[in-house]
């Protein structure tokens, strides 16, 4: 996008598929229909913003790209954001912009990850942001729309096209929109901002480049045992990044995953809290018992040569650190259902980043 803005108020009033199309004629777009982003509508998130609009927010340099606050509002326009949304974008878009995200990566990898955004505080309840059932599905503008907005500035300003910087092999539909929150209120558990460092009283976003959400369905036991060996299950399928050109010897770093997701939604949360784990216990058990032995890993071409004696003996874990592993309570009261998200490779490659967000109580 060489500008942030299109003047098109004429055009739009006789004619307002004209102006779409347009954006369709200049690829602004992620396939689907967007809102012409005019100076007028930029200008109202703008004024959501304690910052000027030509800000840089952060810059992707192998591309020779910057981001500035007001390529973001333009972006969020199209995606069809409400002005109050732009304090969660702007804090998204900073967040994935951070050295440590290593944004190219992700976002031109043929792994095919898309940007998955956890929003905690109190912003969630103020905008409506979706943290119980149809979690990850369609139905909330919030949701949707913050997603969708992150994607057309991938596409739009850092230069993450299909086909051209963007070279998925496959993708996944969260690369249209990828945008959930926790449910801190019906949770027992200490929210995942206040675990990586924030305020419970204060907003914030937290960015993982990650493939699909993996559901586990567990109806059958009322243990914390059971539905986390479940989901280590899950966790440690040979499908995942468990893959190393090293040695055996070599073996544990190379096949771990980086981070992983795991959502635990309302039946299995109670069931584990009632027991009295805490989000501490879950990660401890999920890092013991999500591994696959030497010889599974060999068999399955993660590991150079045949299986030898003592391969059924020696197991990898799927995560290097139990801390490795974010445990997100969301998702809806009805189903013993949690998911498993995985990321989209070694920790080295991208790390997840939790930005505050500028959210002033009840600002609207």
């Amino acid at each position: 996008m060489t500008q942030a803005t299109i003047e098109v108020t004429g055009r739009e009033a006789v004619d307002p598929i004209a102006a779409i199309e347009y954006c369709y004629q200049q690829g602004w777009t992620d396939g689907l229909p967007v809102i012409p982003p005019t100076e007028e509508r930029v200008a109202a998130f703008l004024a959501q913003l304690d910052r000027g609009r030509d800000e840089v927010l952060g810059a992707v340099p192998e591309r020779r790209r910057q981001i500035t606050v007001e390529q973001v509002a333009a972006n969020a326009v199209m995606a069809g954001c409400l002005p109050e949304y732009a304090p969660v974008v702007v804090a998204a878009v900073q967040a994935m912009l951070q050295p440590a995200f290593n944004l190219v990566g992700p976002s031109a990898s043929l792994g095919g990850s898309a940007i998955l955004v956890i929003v905690n505080g109190p912003v969630v309840e103020d905008l409506q942001i979706n943290c119980r059932n149809n979690l990850f599905g369609p139905g909330n503008r919030a949701n949707a729309t913050i997603g969708r907005a992150v994607r057309l500035v991938l596409m739009n300003t850092c230069g993450a096209i299909p086909g051209l910087f963007d070279r998925s092999c496959l993708g996944h539909p969260g690369k249209y929109t990828y945008c959930i929150a926790e449910n801190a209120g019906d949770s027992p558990w200490e929210p995942l901002h206040v675990e990586r460092g924030c305020a419970p009283e204060q907003s914030a976003v937290t960015v993982f480049a990650c493939e699909g959400p993996r559901q586990v369905r567990n109806s059958l036991s009322r243990t914390p045992e059971g539905i986390l060996t479940t989901i280590a299950d899950v966790m440690s399928s040979l499908g995942m990044s468990l893959t190393t050109s090293g040695s055996v010897g070599e073996s544990a770093a190379g096949t771990r995953q980086g981070e992983m997701v795991v959502v635990i939604a309302a039946e299995h949360m109670h069931t584990i809290h009632r027991h009295g784990w805490s989000k501490r216990d879950i990660r401890r058990y999920l890092c013991e018992q999500a591994r696959r032995t030497v010889a599974d890993l060999k068999r399955g071409g993660g590991l150079p040569g045949e299986p030898q004696p003592g391969d059924e003996q020696r197991y990898v874990p799927v995560v290097e650190r139990a801390e490795d592993i974010m445990i997100v309570a969301a998702g809806g009261h009805e189903g013993a259902m949690s998911a498993v998200i995985p990321s989209w490779g070694p920790k080295v490659s991208s790390t997840a980043v939790t930005w505050p967000i500028a959210w002033r109580a009840g600002q609207r």
